[in-house]
Parts: structure tokens; C-alpha cells; sequence
């Protein structure tokens, strides 16, 4: 086994192709050849059956840089709002179960998780869950409790957060994942060995460097597994990391390597902006190019990293593992309606969004020029589609509020991809009430679901989500809205929430959609998760 990550270097060109004349690029980006620590872990059923150290209390997950600017009024696009509390009456379908997950004190918790044909995973800072799809809860051991059996020095087996879970359905495998948040720095991956999440895992280490690797996200996809981060040198932004896993190695535990391009500022602070999501296939119709994966950035002109104007950037990152070469192109910006992501938070950055029962606000993330977990890639034969969201500010009567905004893109491997629909979520009403932090994908027809957080002064912090069916009219989200879970207390002593959810698709019949996010049962530090399921009758889906 390997035990020290060797990281060669292979030259690469950074193309620009997009509406606006091509960007001049002052270096050549570089890939490294990344090969990873590895080994094998105890089942999660062996760690589990131990006694379990206690969570530190009060932990709080860095993440490094703050709003670019400060808030310069309301530049966003209000045509099309699409209000859910002007018709109440209308309702999405209702959750067919729902159950609560992890809980704890860390903040943000990130939750996230995925299902497969038996199972679902949960992942929160610092913990992993194993359910039946009923809701009963077989196992939960801390993240670092599961990388002991892998050597070298990376620091995988302490607790270090910003997890994600996901189910590679194309090979019925599990893959839990998080950074190292000291030196060494590494993404750390596990993979199941089988079907099953409770047994054990094939374990690896991949090294960044010198470079913090921020706010990790995966995708699944046929010839790789697909990872972006934001990446600090020290307080210094170094760039956003594009990277593909070697998943055929991965798969059966063998010496595995990463392919890595960083995409700096040099062609512009808005190319980066503050990350970018790599596809994660849904379905079982596989992408056109199993080396050719998209990864989506957002752009706000008003945010002050100089985008040329609000819209999307798709970049293509292609790679041989054979030949140890990978390039990202920038292949298209594409415009899309207003967005305005810097809200007027105060008394600092992150106090953002009023709650029940609390002074305490709670942070947007708006201003993070990026889209939200997960970009959810479908191939449905006829075309390709990959949908996303990110929170926006909008402004109504002159009062600030949070709302949504997703994108449906279409042509994702082609030099040519388009913004199909784009919609707003948001409420227009004098409640002032708050929907942001939001998780998007679609089932196998084409229909649509969004989940999301939802407060305001007089709302506690809930889970609600949205729908459209495939016939719908474009640009709307007219299913109505259903909800989760009414929460019945306030976040205290911190505004951090969130940080991102996940909406999956169950892979048993590509119809139903599985949801996470937290709440609060009783005000204070204790925060819960909440995970539901539904799905649109047949012959919708």
C-alpha cells in the first residue's frame, strides 16, 4: 500500500469559449497527478458496536472567505415571481414518510444524504447514519472512526466535517467523504465494498497540498468521480479545484489517482467565483462521454468579483487517467434573469434572516458565488438536463427577503449548452417570509421537486418543498408547496445554517425524492435533521 501521496505534473491549457469574447488566460493552469493513500476499513457494524466518543460541544466548521461586498440595494429580477403563500391552498404531494436523523450541536451541520435500493445514508458534521427506508436507524458512528485502517499522514481518522454522502447507483456503491480541515490537507474518500453501507469500505487519502480544500462536493459519474473545492493558501485564495477520482480503481480498493486542474483568478475573479458543482448522474442512461463531466458556476455582476453580467458559467472538465492529463474549459457564459445574491446582513456578514422566538438571524449564503448542492445531471436520452438553485435576495414594498432561484440546463456536453427554464421562489407578501438553502433534481419523466429552509419573525425554522410536473408551463414552479416539518424552535448563539441539503432520487424507481435538512424541536443549540420522501403519482412518474 502506498503510504505518501506522490503528485507529478502534466501541463494544461485553460480554454474560453463563451457569449462574450473569450477570456485571455495569463498562465497555463497545471494538472496534477494525484496518487492516493489507500487502504481498507473495519465494518461500520464492528465500529459502531465500541463505545463512541462524545461530539465536542459548540464546534464550529470553518469556512474561509466572507462577502466580497457590502449590500448596494436591490439589483435582482422580480418578473415571474412565482409567490407560494399567495394560494395556500394549493399542495405538492405529501411526504410518505418522514423521520428524524442526527442530530447535535456543530454548526452548520451540513446535512446531507442519499438512498439506494435498501438504504438511507445520512451525513452531518461530524457524524454518519445508516437507515432502513422505513426509518429505523441501524448505526451512527463518527466520520474520522471510519478512515483508522488507512495509512499515512493525513489525519482522515479525526472529525473534521463538511461531509457528503452519495449512492453511485451505476455500480449499487456508497461513497462518504470529507476534508481535513488542519494540515496535511486531503479529501478523504470512502467506498463501500458492496450494496451494503453498514459493512466495509475501501479507504483514500488524496493530498492538496498546501491548500485548505473548502467546501468539498462529489458527483457521480460514469468514468470518474467528480470532486470541486475552494482552495486557501493560508487566508489566500488560490482558486477552485476541479478534480476526477479515479473510480475504477476505487471500486475494487486498487492504487487510485486523482487527476486535479485549478481553475485560479487569472482569467478573471468571476470565472472561480467562490466554487463551482460537478454533475452527479441520476438515473441509469449514461452521460455522452464518460470523461467529459460538466461543473456549473453562477455569476452576479453586483457582487464584486466583475462578472460580466448574471448568469451561468459551464466549464468541461475532461481527463485520461492513462495518459495523466485533464483540462477545464470554460465552454460557455450563458445570461440568465437578474439575480441579486448580497443581502443586507447585520450586525455582521452572517446575520441575515430573522426566525421565531430569537434575536439571533441566520446566515443566507447567498453571497457565495456559487450554485447549491446538488448539480443533478440527467441523461433522458433526447437530451441532456442539470438542475440547480442558489438563494437570491429579493426586494418587495422595500423590505428585503430570501427567496430561490433555479436553473434547468440543457446540452451539457456539447460546446453549446443552453439555460432551458429559470425560475423565482419567493414570497412578495408583507410576512417577510424567508426560503433559502435550497436542493433540486428531477425523476425520471422530467418532473421536478426543491426542497428548502423557510423562516421568518414569526415562522420558526421549517423544512418545506416545492414541485413541477414535466407538462407544467416553463419557468414556474405551480405544484404548490408541502411541508416536512414545522419546526418548533429557534437556533441560538450562532447565525451558521446549513451550509447545504441534498435532494437524491431513489434509485428502486426513479420516481421518488428523498430530502434532508435541519430544524429545531426546542430553541438553543441542539439542532435536529429531518428526512422525508415523496414522490408524484403514477402516471405522472
Amino acid at each position: 500500500m502506498r503510504t505518501h501521496p506522490r503528485v507529478t505534473l502534466t501541463a494544461v491549457m485553460l480554454l474560453g469559449v463563451s457569449l462574450l469574447a473569450a477570456p485571455a488566460y495569463a498562465a497555463k493552469p497545471r494538472a496534477e497527478v494525484i496518487n492516493a493513500d489507500f487502504g481498507v476499513s473495519e465494518p461500520l457494524t464492528t465500529i459502531a458496536s465500541r463505545p463512541q466518543p462524545a461530539e465536542p460541544a459548540g464546534l464550529e466548521v470553518p469556512e474561509r472567505g466572507g462577502p466580497p461586498v457590502p449590500d448596494k440595494g436591490f439589483s435582482g429580477d422580480v418578473s415571474g415571481v412565482q409567490d407560494p403563500d399567495a394560494n395556500p391552498g394549493i399542495q405538492v404531494i405529501p411526504p410518505s414518510v418522514s423521520f428524524d436523523g442526527l442530530t447535535g450541536t456543530a454548526k452548520p451541520p451540513d446535512p446531507v444524504g442519499d438512498v439506494g435500493p435498501n438504504h438511507y445514508v445520512e451525513m452531518v458534521n461530524l457524524r454518519v447514519g445508516v437507515y432502513t427506508k422505513a426509518g429505523a436507524n441501524l448505526l451512527n458512528v463518527p466520520i474520522g472512526s471510519i478512515f483508522t485502517g488507512l495509512p499515512g499522514t493525513h489525519n482522515c481518522e479525526g472529525n473534521h466535517g463538511d461531509p457528503v454522502v452519495l449512492h453511485d447507483q451505476l455500480a449499487n456503491r456508497w461513497l462518504l467523504t470529507q476534508f481535513t480541515a488542519t494540515a496535511p490537507f486531503f479529501l478523504c474518500v470512502a467506498v463501500s465494498q458492496t450494496a451494503n453501507p453498514t459493512g466495509a469500505y475501501f479507504l483514500y487519502a488524496f493530498s492538496t497540498g498546501v491548500n485548505f480544500p473548502d467546501y468539498p462536493k462529489f458527483g457521480v459519474w460514469s468514468g470518474g468521480y467528480l470532486a470541486s473545492t475552494r482552495e486557501f493558501n493560508g487566508a489566500a485564495f488560490a482558486g477552485v479545484g476541479t478534480y476526477a477520482l479515479e473510480r475504477s480503481q476505487m471500486l475494487i480498493g486498487g492504487a487510485a489517482k486523482a487527476l486535479k486542474v485549478l481553475l485560479t483568478t487569472a482569467g478573471g475573479a468571476w470565472q472561480p467565483g467562490d466554487g463551482l458543482l460537478p454533475a452527479d448522474l441520476d438515473g441509469t442512461t449514461l452521460p455522452p462521454n464518460a470523461t467529459l463531466a460538466p461543473f456549473i458556476g453562477t455569476m452576479d455582476n453586483g457582487a464584486g468579483l466583475g462578472a460580466p453580467f448574471d448568469g451561468i458559467n459551464v466549464f468541461h472538465l475532461r481527463w485520461n487517467f492513462a495518459a495523466n492529463t485533464a483540462t477545464l474549459t470554460l465552454v460557455r457564459s450563458i445570461p440568465g434573469p437578474a439575480i441579486d445574491t448580497i443581502y443586507p446582513c447585520a450586525p455582521t456578514s452572517r446575520d441575515c434572516l430573522e426566525q421565531a422566538g430569537t434575536t439571533q438571524k441566520l446566515d443566507i449564503l447567498s453571497y457565495r458565488q456559487r450554485p447549491m448542492h446538488r448539480a443533478a445531471y440527467r441523461n433522458f436520452g433526447t437530451h441532456e438536463s442539470l438542475v440547480t438553485n442558489q438563494s437570491a435576495e429579493y426586494v418587495f414594498a422595500g423590505t428585503s427577503r430570501a427567496g430561490l432561484r433555479w436553473w434547468e440546463l440543457r446540452g451539457l456536453s456539447t460546446n453549446a449548452p443552453t439555460l432551458a427554464q429559470s425560475g423565482p421562489f419567493v414570497a412578495s407578501g408583507v410576512d417577510r417570509i424567508h426560503r433559502w438553502m435550497g436542493s433540486i433534481a428531477q425523476d425520471r419523466a422530467g418532473n421536478m421537486i426543491m426542497g428548502y429552509s423557510i423562516s421568518s419573525a414569526n415562522i420558526f425554522p421549517s423544512i418545506r418543498y416545492t414541485g413541477r410536473i414535466s407538462t407544467d408551463p416553463p419557468n414556474v414552479m405551480p405544484q404548490g408547496e408541502g411541508q416536512i416539518i414545522a419546526g418548533t424552535g429557534a437556533q441560538t448563539g450562532s447565525p451558521r445554517w446549513g451550509d447545504y441539503t441534498s435532494m437524491n432520487i431513489d434509485p428502486a424507481d426513479d420516481c421518488t425524492f428523498w430530502y434532508v435538512n435541519q430544524y429545531y424541536a426546542v430553541t438553543g443549540a441542539t439542532w435536529r435533521t429531518r428526512i422525508g420522501h415523496f414522490r408524484f403519482p403514477a402516471p405522472t412518474c
